[in-house]
């Protein structure tokens, strides 16, 4: 009932919205004799305000056309590689004549970078992604919105995303003979589990892991968004926060963890910082300072974008993650697809190189949850673990911004690098060997 009566207020605004937003363009528009008064920018500022706060905001795209290589600037064809129901496989493919950076690019690390699913779609790491693509090829989890999934294509568990990440390394193997993994926030714990059940059948396991900022162990100096999930009961989250979608989108009736509930959630973590925002948007827009409020209008268009979670993943993820603690437990059980329940055992992990980085001011995945995973991946020896603090960075300052760019990527590149045909593990150079036979045969590709 709760979705339906939200998406009836969303209706009954939209109409302000487009009205406010008719209003603050006629108001600001320079061949107008009353944009010049002080009274008609103030309400222009007001109106153009109203309707940022009013409108619906779509699914973002990720925008990258371009990149620059080894000096050079090379075109980004954005293609989806791979599909399923709640999730598409996208590949940023650089393509270029220049035959220096072709002998440049052909060799470079592959890299999968999971995308969290966690309220915010994978656009959320467009900056991770243009600065990975300056030095390797890059692949990127692209969620589906879960509103978007008809009921006929079944529940998604956290099962679900575990055989996802499989089929998506998989995949890239397939093409490349391996691949490097890097996960951003949530999906460290899933996509530790899936290398865990892929070492532990003896399938080739990726080159090496990066995990940034995600709560392998959630006991370790838990926060705000940790405590929640800890003192509510598992009912407490079903009675509370699942609706079921209503019947004008396509997964009528699923139940789902609404978008609009999680942004809700979000903003209450900070509201004194978003009214701020807000209001230095309104003061900017005055003062006619196109550079900060088109940074704003980049940032809410993003912060402001959400997605519906399925229900049963959700409160998978609540239970093993959060509450049982499963993974660092050993107690976390994984169905397959054919039905086959495995252990997830990090200790199977042996021949990949195993990268944490935590954020010294995340208030979202506490010092030490990220770290922990080089407890837990006993089968890895120290010489191939490594851990990266960035200091003054918080969650997201880890994965974009300059932080990300000056302090974290230049560790990651390195890291990635180690683990290539020439680096420091043998058993998965080796292995790698069939990718660069695949990279030498692309004509124009990276």
């Amino acid at each position: 009932m709760l979705y339906e009566l939200y998406e009836t207020q969303r209706a009954l605004m939209e109409p302000f919205s487009d009205l406010a937003n008719f209003a603050a363009k006629s108001l600001s528009n320079p061949v107008s004799p009353l944009a010049q008064s002080a009274f008609s920018q103030r309400m222009a500022a007001s109106y153009e305000l109203m309707h940022r706060l009013a409108k619906d905001y779509e699914k973002p795209e990720f925008g990258l056309r371009s990149v620059e290589v080894e000096g050079v600037e090379v075109a980004i064809h954005e293609r989806t590689e791979w599909s399923r129901p709640f999730c598409n496989l996208l590949r940023f493919k650089r393509l270029t004549d220049d035959t220096n950076t072709l002998v440049a690019i052909k060799d470079q690390p592959v890299v999968l970078i999971v995308a969290p699913l966690s309220g915010h779609y994978a656009t959320l790491l467009r900056d991770t992604v243009i600065t990975m693509l300056k030095d390797h090829k890059v692949y990127i989890t692209d969620w589906v919105n879960a509103r978007l999934v008809p009921l006929s294509e079944g529940q998604f568990t956290l099962d679900d995303y575990v055989n996802y990440v499989q089929d998506c390394i998989r995949h890239v193997q397939s093409k490349y003979g391996n691949c490097h993994v890097m996960s951003v926030c949530q999906p460290t714990v899933p996509v530790l589990a899936a290398v865990s059940l892929m070492a532990g059948r003896g399938e080739k396991s990726p080159l090496s892991m990066t995990m940034m900022g995600g709560p392998i162990d959630a006991r370790k100096s838990p926060t705000a968004v940790n405590n929640l999930a800890m003192n509510k009961s598992y009912s407490w989250f079903e009675n509370n926060v699942i609706y079921k979608v209503p019947s004008k989108f396509p997964g009528a009736g699923r139940r789902v963890y609404p978008g609009f509930l999680q942004h809700t959630g979000f903003v209450a973590m900070n509201p004194d910082h978003h009214a701020k925002s807000h209001y230095d948007y309104f003061k900017d827009l005055i003062k006619g300072d196109d550079v900060s409020t088109e940074a704003h209008r980049k940032f809410y268009d993003e912060y402001n974008a959400v997605l519906d979670m399925d229900a049963d993943y959700y409160l998978d993820t609540i239970k093993v993650v959060f509450q049982d603690f499963s993974l660092v437990n050993g107690t976390w059980d994984v169905t397959s697809p054919e039905g086959v329940v495995e252990r997830v055992r990090p200790a199977a992990i042996k021949t990949t190189g195993l990268m944490s980085i935590e954020g010294e001011l995340d208030d979202i995945s506490g010092s030490g949850q990220t770290r922990a995973v080089h407890e837990i991946c006993t089968g890895v020896t120290a010489a191939h673990k490594r851990h990266f603090e960035a200091v003054g960075a918080g969650h997201y300052g880890i994965f974009s911004g300059r932080r990300w760019r000056e302090t974290v990527y230049p560790e990651v590149k390195a890291f990635i690098a180690s683990y290539q045909p020439a680096g420091a593990m043998k058993t998965t150079v080796a292995r790698a060997t069939p990718a660069k036979k695949t990279a030498a045969k692309a004509k124009r590709a990276g």
